[in-house]
């Protein structure tokens, strides 16, 4: 029988976009002897930087980054894959004697690993989806989301409409097996897996919405926009990796929907929005022990963290406290 004792222990960081993930990441890592693995969607992609808000190499300052710039943007990445990768990570840094740091604001991602999370048996059926797909082209989302409505209707509340491909793969589950997706996905109370620490970052909304805008301002100023082009002029379109926020506006700017005031208005407005689902999802879906942060009191909260782990067994060393 597993019990806590002997379980693997892991730490993880969550919290909305730009709330200072990264830099309390590295900080704890280099107290702890820890190791990073990437738990933001996006971030796996290769070419997605500006983006992404990949952090540089300059920024990791000598700790191991793991599950980040690894993966053709043309390629699909499921939960299953994160999961399977990041399991493997997570031995891999516990064997080498550290520990691993599990970093991102991609709740499911995070969530698949750490619990018993399962995934419907049922393989997908390619006929079924590609009408599923031609459908949603023909009706719009909206209707696709109705279909959902009406035989999972549970499945339904968690997933937007707009998350076509999520939508599909409900009603698909729902078609093939006559099981309600949302039994397998939402409604099992998960069992943890390992010896986890969930730490999480807030922050005043309006704070959070200010920095939020300005990360967006900063990105254009990096070049996002040459970077988004790029992918476009490269074929990569109607792919996973750029329908996250701040491709998919650019791309509708250069396809003439948007013009380019409106196309970084939208992506401001989409991550502040991005923001507050992730919120309430990891509020909703993980025990976590939360911190509010502020320009200002971040050495504060990180003491504050650090008690937290050391009472918790973990070795803080004094030179970078």
């Amino acid at each position: 029988m597993i019990t806590m004792v002997n379980m693997q222990k892991v730490i993880v960081i969550v919290g909305p976009t730009a709330v200072g993930k990264t830099k309390l990441s590295i900080e704890l890592a280099k107290a702890i002897n820890g190791e990073i693995i990437n738990g933001d969607a996006t971030q796996v992609y290769k070419e997605l930087d500006i983006g992404a808000a990949k952090i540089s190499e300059a920024e990791m300052e000598g700790i191991p980054h793991h599950l980040i710039d690894f993966l053709d943007p043309k390629a699909s990445f499921t939960v299953a894959d994160f999961q399977t990768l990041a399991r493997e990570k997570i031995d891999e840094i516990t064997k080498r004697g550290k520990t691993p740091i599990i970093v991102g604001g991609t709740g499911l991602y995070i969530q698949s690993v750490l619990t018993d999370y399962e995934f419907a048996e049922q393989e997908g059926d390619e006929h079924l989806r590609n009408q599923l797909e031609s459908f949603a082209m023909v009706y719009g989302n909206r209707a696709l989301h109705d279909q959902l409505k009406e035989v999972d209707p549970e499945s339904a509340k968690q997933i937007h409409m707009n998350n076509v491909r999520r939508v599909i793969r409900a009603i698909e589950v729902f078609k093939l097996t006559g099981q309600k997706f949302s039994d397998t996905a939402f409604n099992k109370e998960p069992e943890y897996l390992y010896d986890a620490i969930m730490i999480g970052l807030t922050m005043d909304r309006e704070l959070l919405y200010s920095r939020i805008n300005l990360r967006v301002d900063m990105m254009m100023d990096a070049g996002l926009m040459n970077e988004a082009k790029m992918l476009y002029e490269k074929g990569i379109q109607n792919c996973q990796s750029v329908q996250a926020i701040g491709y998919k506006e650019l791309y509708d700017y250069f396809d003439g929907i948007l013009t380019e005031d409106e196309a970084i208005n939208l992506i401001k407005q989409s991550s502040r929005r991005y923001a507050k689902r992730q919120m309430t999802w990891f509020r909703n879906k993980m025990n976590i022990h939360w911190f509010d942060m502020d320009e200002h009191n971040f050495n504060i909260k990180k003491q504050e963290i650090f008690a937290l782990l050391e009472g918790k067994g973990y070795f803080i060393s004094n030179k970078y406290r």
